[in-house]
């Protein structure tokens, strides 16, 4: 069993899981998809105002879903001599996943809160009543039918068609409901009717909610990609910018090295703290600016790598012949350089990509990190300090997916390290 089931065995587990786990939410979506298809040939403008970036990632979500076992299908001789047991490598599918899939894995909205009477402060494995009004919505139109469609795949952070009750009572003029001990009364009229009765259902807060009512498995789920974007977009940031400094440095010597060189000690005597406050100043709190301040951090470790692999390149004598043919310093990088510097570099740069989901998580839990506006473990934390003796799970949780996801991404490192030099231990 052990030699069968690899690291893509599990993948496709989890992707099984979910269509099983998740298939109204998936037929509902395909249909939502058709939908706006036709709009797109039938009526651009109107396809055109409807979208956004939660219909898109729903979109993307679902073709995804498709996507992926037909490629594991065609590759899968390939896949086959791929083995890997490890704890890492099983984690980092499980946060591959999470990261195409988060739509659907939760299907709700990181931000979504109401009744705080209710949803405030519950403990794991918590459920709530709810009830169901009634649109105000027909739904005679295709836009109409496309707009309700779209709420139900496409959540949003606030909805009026929903009550959140601790109990309720059916009577002859309406429903009696409760919430936090008081009482509260609505006609029938005003309900969605299912055989005969008030639609109710239940909500599940698997990891609890935090003191705004907010699901923290939504927020958990999300803030995945949050970290995971910004170490990436840093990280090809940092790349960029120290694999063509130390380039230039290595290359040209002379005044061009000193002047980079200095420049590369200058950032590394310079408080890192100082250099975000000033980014932050200029370009405020926000998705872009966390990103900026962590490449332009993060690149001189790259810089003195690159420069010192290029020095002693740069006298061998394939890569003379290549400078004296008239081969241009782009050629020079892509052709020559890069296939023999890519593993120092490729080594660094997945120890840097952990360094910048750390950086990202103790920026926002220190204020400076995304904002308000997107889930971030960090400022998880953060808030949950308030509350550590009423909800632990407001910090555990968020706390476990961070050091999680540093081990995993260091033990990919040393893993990497030790495939390019076998020298080394593991």
């Amino acid at each position: 069993m052990r030699n069968r089931f690899s690291v893509f065995n599990f993948f496709l587990l989890l992707l099984l899981m979910t269509i099983v786990s998740r298939l109204q939410l998936l037929v509902k979506t395909g249909s939502l998809l058709v939908s706006y298809l036709i709009f797109l040939v039938t009526d651009f403008t109107t396809a055109v105002n409807q979208f956004s970036f939660g219909l898109a990632d729903c979109f993307a979500s679902l073709l995804f879903l498709v996507i992926i076992p037909i490629v594991f299908y065609a590759k899968r001789k390939k896949l086959r001599g791929f083995k890997s047991f490890s704890f890492s490598s099983y984690a980092a599918a499980g946060i591959f996943y999470v990261f195409l899939f988060a739509p659907i894995i939760t299907n709700s909205n990181y931000n979504f809160q109401k009744d705080l009477s209710i949803t405030q402060l519950l403990p794991p494995l918590s459920s709530v009543n709810v009830l169901h009004l009634k649109s105000n919505t027909n739904d005679s139109g295709q836009l109409d039918k496309f707009l309700s469609l779209k709420k139900e795949v496409v959540k949003n952070s606030f909805d009026e068609g929903i009550v959140f009750v601790d109990s309720l009572r059916v009577t002859e003029t309406g429903v009696d409901y409760f919430q936090n001990g008081l009482k509260n009364h609505l006609p029938l009229s005003a309900f969605q009717i299912l055989e005969g009765k008030p639609k109710t259902s239940t909500k599940l807060f698997f990891l609890g909610s935090d003191e705004l009512g907010r699901d923290i498995f939504a927020r958990i789920i999300y803030g995945t990609r949050i970290s995971i974007s910004v170490g990436l977009c840093a990280v090809i940031l940092s790349l960029l910018i120290g694999i063509t400094l130390g380039f230039l440095a290595g290359l040209s010597g002379g005044i061009a090295d000193l002047l980079l060189s200095r420049l590369n000690d200058m950032f590394l005597t310079f408080p890192v703290i100082f250099f975000i406050i000033l980014v932050l100043a200029f370009f405020g709190n926000s998705f872009i600016s966390v990103i900026v301040v962590l490449g332009f951090s993060g690149w001189m470790s790259l810089f003195r790598i690159v420069k010192g692999e290029v020095v002693s390149l740069k006298n061998k004598d394939y890569f003379i012949t290549a400078n004296q043919l008239g081969l241009s310093g782009a050629r020079l990088l892509l052709k020559e350089a890069l296939p023999v510097i890519a593993t120092p570099v490729i080594v660094n740069t997945v120890f840097q990509f952990g360094n910048v989901v750390l950086s990202e998580s103790a920026l926002s839990f220190l204020g400076l990190g995304v904002g308000n506006e997107y889930p971030s473990w960090g400022a998880m934390i953060n808030s949950g300090q308030e509350y550590l003796s009423q909800a632990w799970w407001m910090i555990l949780f968020p706390g476990l997916a961070i050091v999680l996801t540093l081990i995993t991404i260091n033990d990919f490192g040393k893993k990497i390290a030790h495939y390019f030099n076998p020298r080394l231990h593991a």
